[in-house]
This record gives C-alpha cells, sequence and structure tokens, in this order.
C-alpha cells in the first residue's frame, strides 16, 4: 500500500476513501507499532476515542475502536471533543495512545484519522510510515478475557474545560464575546470555558446536526463573526474551525485578526512575564514579514519552519520553546497544550484584553500586515520549480527588488501538480505585479 498519511493523519472522503475497513487496519496496526515501541510497558494498553460533529464520524468511531479493542486494547470513548481535547485528555489519563476522527476545516463529506501517542504527542513520520507499513499484515488475535473492553468517558469533556479555565491569569469578567463555532467539536466547549470565567457569550453556529460542520461558518468562513460582533456590540469574537485546533479573531469594530497578530500579542504578553522560552516564537515560511520585523522590535527570536503545524511543533520541542503557530490560527501555547488550541488561544487573548484594559484592535497594532498576495498556479511539473535556472533567476530579481522591503516564497505544492507564488511588497498593487509576473514565468518553464 502506497503512502496515505498526509499532513496532519489519514484524510478523504468517508465512506469512499476512508472506509470502516481501512479505520479498523490502521487502528490495529497502530496499537501494533505502538506497543512494539514500549509504550504499552507490561499493562494492559490504553486509548482514548475522539471525533468532531460530521455524521462518519460515528461509523468510524466504531470501527476504531473496534480495531483497538481486538488488539487488546482498552478504549475511552470520549465523544464529541476538540483535538486538543483529545491530546489532553490522552495525557490526563495517562492514555498509551489517542485518537482523533476528524477533518479539521475540511467539508463535511470529508474525514480524517489522527493519532497521537503517549503524553498527547502527534506522530513524527518515521512512526506513521512504520503503521502504514504493517496494514493488512498477518498477527495473532487476542482471545478470551485478552480483548479490549470499551467504555465511555462522560467526565472527560468537563475535565478538558476545567483544564482550560485554569490556564487563564485573569477572570473575564465584563467582556463581552461572540463564539463561532462552526457546528463542530467546540459548540460546548469554547461557551461553557468562556462561561466559567465571567465572560458574557453569545454562541454562533453551535447547533450541530452532523451534515452543517464549517458550512459557511468558523475560520473559514469569519464573515458572520464579524457581523454578529457587531451586531451585538462585543468587545471581541473567536471563531473556531471544526475540530477547534484553530482560531481567528475579530475586533470590536468587525475587522479581523488573523493568526500572525494573534501570535504577536501573546508573544509580547509572554515576553512581558518572562514566559516566552528563549526569548523565541516559532512560525512557518507563510508568516507575514511584518509579523517578523515587528518581534524584532521587540528583540523577539522567529523560527522559521516548513508549512505545517507539525513542524511548528518538532521545532517547539526540539528546542523547548513555549509559543508558535501559524497564520491560518494554529496557536500552541506549549506550558498548557501539546498541539494548537483553538479556545485556549481566543481565552488568553481575552484575558490580555482584560488584564491590560485595552481593546483587540490596539493590541492588534502590535504589528502591521504587509499586503501578501499568494498566486496559485496549476497544471506544472512542480518537480522542477528549485532547480529551473531561468525560475531560480527571476525569483532572485524578485527577492533583490523588494530586499528589506518585502519578500518572495516559491512553493510546490506537496500533493497536487501546483506551484504557489507568495509576494509580499510595502502596497498591494506592487505585491500583485510581481506575484503575476513570476506566476507567468512559472507557467512558460514548468509547463508540462
Amino acid at each position: 500500500m502506497g503512502r496515505i498519511f498526509g499532513t496532519d493523519g489519514v484524510r478523504g472522503l468517508a465512506n469512499r476513501d476512508l472506509t470502516a475497513e481501512l479505520a479498523v487496519d490502521l487502528a490495529v496496526a497502530a496499537a501494533h507499532v505502538l506497543g512494539e515501541r514500549g509504550a504499552f510497558a507490561d499493562s494492559r494498553p490504553t486509548a482514548v476515542v475522539a471525533r468532531d460533529t460530521r455524521v462518519s464520524g460515528e461509523f468510524l468511531e466504531a470501527a476504531v475502536v473496534a480495531g483497538l479493542a481486538s488488539a487488546g486494547v482498552d478504549v475511552h470513548r470520549l465523544g464529541v471533543v476538540p483535538t486538543p481535547g483529545c491530546a489532553f485528555l490522552t495525557q490526563h489519563l495517562d492514555a498509551d495512545m489517542g485518537v482523533m476522527i476528524s477533518a479539521s476545516h475540511n467539508p463535511m463529506p470529508d474525514n480524517g484519522i489522527k493519532f497521537l501517542g503517549r503524553g498527547g504527542h502527534k506522530l513524527d513520520d518515521a512512526i506513521e510510515r512504520q503503521i502504514e507499513d504493517r496494514l493488512e499484515e498477518p498477527w495473532d488475535r487476542p482471545t478470551g478475557a485478552a480483548v479490549g473492553r470499551v467504555g465511555d468517558s462522560h467526565a472527560g469533556l468537563g475535565e478538558y474545560v476545567r483544564h482550560l479555565v485554569r490556564t487563564s491569569p485573569v477572570r473575564l469578567d465584563g467582556l463581552r464575546v461572540v463564539l463561532d463555532c462552526a457546528h463542530g467539536a467546540a459548540y460546548e466547549v469554547g461557551p461553557e470555558a468562556f462561561a466559567a470565567l465571567g465572560a458574557e457569550v453569545v454562541a454562533i453556529n453551535a447547533a450541530p446536526d452532523g451534515t452543517n460542520i464549517n458550512e459557511a461558518a468558523g475560520s473559514t468562513h469569519p464573515e458572520g463573526l464579524q457581523a454578529a460582533v457587531v451586531a451585538h456590540r462585543a468587545d471581541a469574537g473567536f471563531a473556531f474551525d471544526g475540530d477547534a485546533d484553530r482560531c481567528l479573531a475579530v475586533d470590536a469594530d468587525g475587522e479581523l485578526v488573523d493568526g500572525d497578530q494573534i501570535l504577536a500579542i501573546l508573544a509580547l504578553a509572554a515576553q512581558e512575564s518572562g514566559t516566552l522560552t528563549g526569548g523565541t516564537v516559532v512560525v512557518t515560511q507563510m508568516s507575514n514579514l511584518g509579523f517578523v520585523q515587528a518581534m524584532e522590535r521587540a528583540g523577539i527570536v522567529c523560527v522559521r519552519t516548513a508549512v505545517g503545524d507539525r513542524y511548528v511543533l518538532e521545532a517547539m520541542r526540539a528546542g523547548s520553546f513555549a509559543l508558535g503557530g501559524e497564520q491560518s490560527g494554529h496557536v500552541i501555547m506549549a506550558e498548557h497544550a501539546t498541539t494548537g488550541d483553538g479556545v485556549l488561544a481566543a481565552i488568553h487573548l481575552a484575558a490580555r484584553m482584560r488584564a491590560t484594559g485595552r481593546t483587540l484592535a490596539d493590541l492588534g497594532t502590535a504589528m502591521t500586515r504587509l499586503p501578501q498576495v499568494l498566486v496559485n498556479v496549476p497544471d506544472v511539473d512542480r518537480t522542477r520549480s528549485d532547480s529551473d535556472p531561468v525560475l531560480q533567476g527571476a525569483v532572485a530579481a524578485a527577492s533583490g527588488a523588494l530586499a528589506g522591503r518585502g519578500r518572495v516564497l516559491l512553493r510546490p505544492s506537496g500533493t497536487e501538480p501546483l506551484v504557489r507564488v507568495m509576494v509580499e511588497a510595502p502596497t498591494a498593487d506592487e505585491a500583485s505585479r510581481v506575484a503575476d509576473d513570476l506566476a507567468d514565468v512559472v507557467r512558460v518553464q514548468l509547463a508540462l
């Protein structure tokens, strides 16, 4: 079988690409690989399994649970819980592994399966390849009392909410917030956590029916939140995605506050409190140059990684750094979480507002976003993007012209015959012109 793990687990069209049979096989293979790596020690292995609100999550959950139990793993079934909640409860319940069934911000017909190791950490590429290699292999099946037991962990959601509340340095009394739950996994957690901290909560898109997750809602569709914040005269709004591992914010005027601005606010707060380990924040290549410039002015070091929160996590763990994230709203606060946590980030943004008495718009001025233009060039040979001399010469010339004022990033897609051209410049017109010119070179030089 070929490579099936992507940058964030296994994803595909549920019941077509991601079938019940594949889910069972993945669960069995994961149990075997993690067991052989010593994760289970001498005791009976345990796992937690959670899902988002997609209707397909119900049969995939059943398949994953069946696969784990058939391999002799005891399963705590959590029900609908955000991805960071699954990670927290994997650690909190001292489980040997966690399984999250979700396709995050993808459309409802998709679904996915991601595995977590002991402590709630994502698996690295090497371990995922081992799981793939063990799919459908013959194995000795336990029988009788040796098969796994399955139970529902009804207290898990409450434990996660209490954890979120405990992380806040201040109460949120006096703040009115709108939460866009995307009809996803945060529909209970988000409002409960904010209400427990004393905030006045207006929840929108918080009525999942199995088919409406991410539908014109959440962090990929913030327009509704922007309107709701203004209509309710709220102090701020926060939008989560389907599995609530990312967050975007909206200020009182309805203006969007993206992941870079959120990171800038939290980085400066951490620097002030002395909790910004190594004076460093970890971001991806897509983070706006305005963010990097703001951090440089504050004396904060930026470590850049490839695009993907898993690469941010790897760099954070390697350097023992406390804060990292992506422009898309994945914010990782290592002191409190092992993965991106949208509700956690929202709570700490609101706490910063409450502690300083400043508005979110004012806090957002910590950085000035440079205009950023992204052009996708389809149907080209992405494998030659790093080696074509004419294209590389054009990139070098554009980079030289923008030196000190902007930047150019040429990035081949990892899964499609597509090359992405990203340009940042002092003005939107200049960014568009440079991006379009480079896209034309890509089309000519990398034509299939």
